[in-house]
């Protein structure tokens, strides 16, 4: 077999190091056009086209002409397509979830303005073509001319011609005896709709140059087109992104096809089964009807089938319909490296992936990754995230993508190793830019704390489910090596929940490598979150036996310094306080006996803390302004992300204290200015703390509005983490609202307060 007109087109753009959209610039040639051509769906562009394509690529004259000759051999004449007859299918009963969708098509067709194009856009088994079916059964009468359909077998090996459809709109407007030539049949195609009005159907479409012939009607019409793609290429038009339906829509259809009073009956046990179905028209459509078909099953059976990743696509086949055939169809279109990068990228641990994983995961560089992602979301095998410049698979599509894996790829145990090494090194380089030591030079891809802290945040999923994936296949020194890194991050950032997985999973490390000190460290890690984070200090004073007896096996004074510490810690947050206080000395004599200043100040800090349970205000106030003013001094040679997170964090302390002695004044100033260093530091603990101490301390000295807003913000921030602090944020906006004469805010932030804590018991 010869080069294709694509393989040429493709090596000429990679040898001038272009990507698809700046060749698309240069040339005037849509990027969907160029990724067609390039994947051999587009096999014979017009010599226009590829002269304009040539002249960016700076072709010489011999290769224009074998591009040139390759592009007149893929316009080759193919056998002719049956195409299906104009009648509109039956329509779906149950149609479940798209009036929305509905009513937009409804205000197209009500306009009245010259044609309207509508595309509906989404991926397989979403039901595209049960929408349009049903726009043609409800619209259909308001087109004097009346409704065609037409199948055009996009995902077919061999798409419907546009000059088939042509010749039998023209057998279905009366035309018996159609012109030769396809040149005059298209004139007397859009002669004869020109001034007619009506509703043509374009279902599976393949790409624009198929649909763009078929565009010629009359004013008043409109033409429905239905494609797993966006056609991108097609101008004036209005696109509708057809999603998955909302979990009360999916329970709603399984019961409209199983039994309404069966599904009520089982409701937990359906929700179950929409979720494991992704949502998807079509899965549930199959999950119905195998319920349909064993009434002796119970839906919660069905979820149980369902659940098992490695079954659930086999589950889902009812007669001849499979969602497996569904994504296999689209699966086919790809070309080799496309298709090796959808099965790959199953190998992320999340839920969303950038450019980067994916060319991690399928081995090449992070243009033609962006490249391979982009026609996979044309081909509706992948959607682009609500954050920009990711993407994410449907669940179920993920599952097919995994089985391909296995299939086609037996030995892919590697590759997946590769992602997770790669990723659980990219989270130590990223945890390195926090802490006394903290770096001040890029690494990696990462440039500063600010790239950091975004990089752990974004991809937590993803660095998390491969150190879960390590640790379960032994890799115990790079989870150990991650646990370890990550301690100073941790201090005020991410959640709870997630560092003691991390430092549960660090603990179970050291011990299988046999390090007594690492299970000291981890283990005072996990004493920290279960006590600050988590706020569970008597499971943290269970676990502080355990961390002692590691850290004093292990002959290793400054680790037992942090037992103790934490220990302190553990004792405040548990109401024993004169315990804590002789703890926190402790403490800081282990920490002077080990050389280990910093530890000093921070043990200090937490008496500073032992003073303020015990109501010891203004000694409080004082230790923590010596603290402030050792920081300040450069005297711990602190990183500065570090001296500015150790600065909020001793002026929360201090403006707390000042709180309880009602100077106001001084609060608000402490806050303001902890609110400056914890933002320098992205440190969120201490933004949170400091933003709700200044609308206390503002509310108190009567700027009744600055403080309403500063609060609103702050409970906002608050409550996606289910902080501790936020009943207290919540009742002092019911007490403010009253204030200000609107009772109806404040019985609803006294509400949402007592909510929170009934949820809390």
């Amino acid at each position: 077999m010869g080069t294709t007109f694509g393989d040429l087109l493709r090596g000429h753009r990679r040898r001038a190091r272009l990507t698809q959209e700046e060749l698309a610039d240069g040339s005037g040639v849509s990027v969907r056009a160029i990724s067609d051509m390039e994947r051999g769906r587009a096999k014979g562009p017009q010599r226009r086209t590829v002269e304009a394509l040539a002249g960016v690529l700076a072709l010489g004259p011999d290769e224009l002409s074998a591009l040139v000759a390759a592009a007149k051999e893929g316009r080759a004449r193919r056998p002719p397509v049956v195409v299906e007859a104009c009648a509109l299918p039956p329509d779906v009963a149950d149609l479940t979830g798209r009036e929305g969708e509905l009513r937009a098509l409804a205000e197209v067709a009500d306009a009245g303005a010259a044609t309207s194009v509508v595309v509906v856009h989404g991926p397989p088994g979403a039901g595209k073509t049960s929408l349009a079916v049903r726009a043609g059964y409800r619209f259909g009468s308001r087109f004097a001319d009346g409704c065609f359909f037409f199948n055009l077998r996009g995902m077919d090996a061999r798409p419907v011609h546009p000059t088939e459809v042509v010749h039998r709109m023209l057998l279905a407007l009366g035309v018996e005896r159609p012109p030769a030539s396809e040149a005059e049949r298209s004139d007397l195609y859009r002669e004869l709709l020109r001034g007619r009005s009506t509703l043509l159907v374009l279902d599976n479409a393949a790409d624009e140059a198929q649909v763009r012939p078929l565009l010629a009607t009359g004013r008043g019409s409109l033409v429905l087109v239905t494609s797993r793609q966006v056609l991108g290429g097609l101008e004036a038009v209005t696109r509708l992104g057809l999603d998955v339906l909302g979990p009360a829509e999916s329970v709603d259809l399984l019961a409209a096809i199983a039994g309404r009073s069966r599904v009520a009956a089982e409701q937990a046990a359906a929700a179950r089964v929409a979720k494991l179905c992704g949502h998807l028209p079509l899965a549930l459509r199959i999950a119905g009807n195998r319920l349909a078909a064993r009434p002796k099953w119970t839906v919660a059976h069905l979820a149980g089938q369902l659940a098992d990743e490695r079954r659930r696509l086999s589950a889902l086949t009812a007669g001849d319909l499979q969602v497996r055939a569904a994504f296999e169809i689209s699966y086919r279109q790809l070309d080799a490296k496309a298709a090796l990068l959808f099965r790959r990228l199953s190998l992320a641990p999340g839920a969303s992936c950038t450019p980067d994983l994916a060319a991690v995961a399928a081995g090449v560089d992070r243009f033609a990754a962006e490249d391979g992602l982009e026609e996979l979301v044309d081909m509706s095998l992948l959607d682009t995230a609500e954050t920009p410049g990711r993407y994410v698979f449907h669940d179920l599509v993920r599952v097919f993508a995994h089985e391909r894996l296995v299939d086609e790829e037996p030995d892919h145990e590697e590759s997946r190793r590769h992602v997770v090494r790669s990723l659980l090194r990219t989270a130590v380089a990223a945890a390195g830019f926090f802490g006394p030591d903290a770096r001040d030079t890029p690494v990696d891809s990462l440039r500063d704390k600010e790239e950091a802290d975004a990089w752990l945040t974004a991809e937590t999923e993803n660095w998390l489910g491969a150190l879960r994936w390590a640790a379960g296949r032994g890799m115990h020194r790079e989870v150990l090596d991650l646990a370890t890194a990550v301690h100073w991050y941790s201090d005020q950032r991410g959640r709870g929940e997630t560092w003691e997985e991390v430092f549960t999973a660090g603990v179970a490390a050291a011990r299988a490598l046999g390090s007594v000190r690492d299970e000291a460290v981890q283990l005072n890690f996990l004493t920290w979150t279960l006590c600050v984070l988590l706020r569970r200090p008597r499971e943290a004073l269970a676990l502080h036996g355990q961390a002692w007896r590691a850290a004093v096996a292990a002959g290793d004074v400054r680790e037992q310094g942090w037992a103790m510490h934490y220990r302190a810690a553990s004792e405040l947050r548990a109401g024993e306080l004169e315990s804590a206080k002789r703890s926190a000395g402790l403490a800081r004599a282990l920490f002077r006996d080990a050389g280990y200043v910093l530890g000093e100040q921070i043990s200090l800090s937490c008496l500073g803390l032992v003073l303020h349970g015990l109501r010891q205000y203004e000694e409080a106030v004082d230790v923590h302004r010596q603290l402030l003013a050792i920081v300040r001094s450069g005297a711990l040679d602190l990183a500065p992300v570090m001296a500015d997170e150790m600065q909020a964090s001793l002026l929360v302390r201090t403006a707390g204290s000042l709180a309880e002695l009602a100077r106001w004044p001084e609060v608000l100033e402490a806050a303001t200015e902890a609110l400056q260093h914890s933002v320098a530091a992205t440190a969120l603990n201490s933004i949170r703390d400091a933003r709700h101490l200044r609308g206390l301390a503002l509310y108190r000295l009567g700027d009744l509005a600055r403080a309403r807003d500063e609060l609103v913000e702050t409970a906002a921030l608050m409550a996606g983490h289910r902080y501790h602090r936020l009943g207290a944020v919540l009742d002092l906006l019911a007490e403010l609202h009253g204030d200000l004469g609107d009772p109806a805010a404040a019985s609803r932030y006294r509400a949402r307060a007592a909510e929170l804590r009934s949820a809390d018991r």
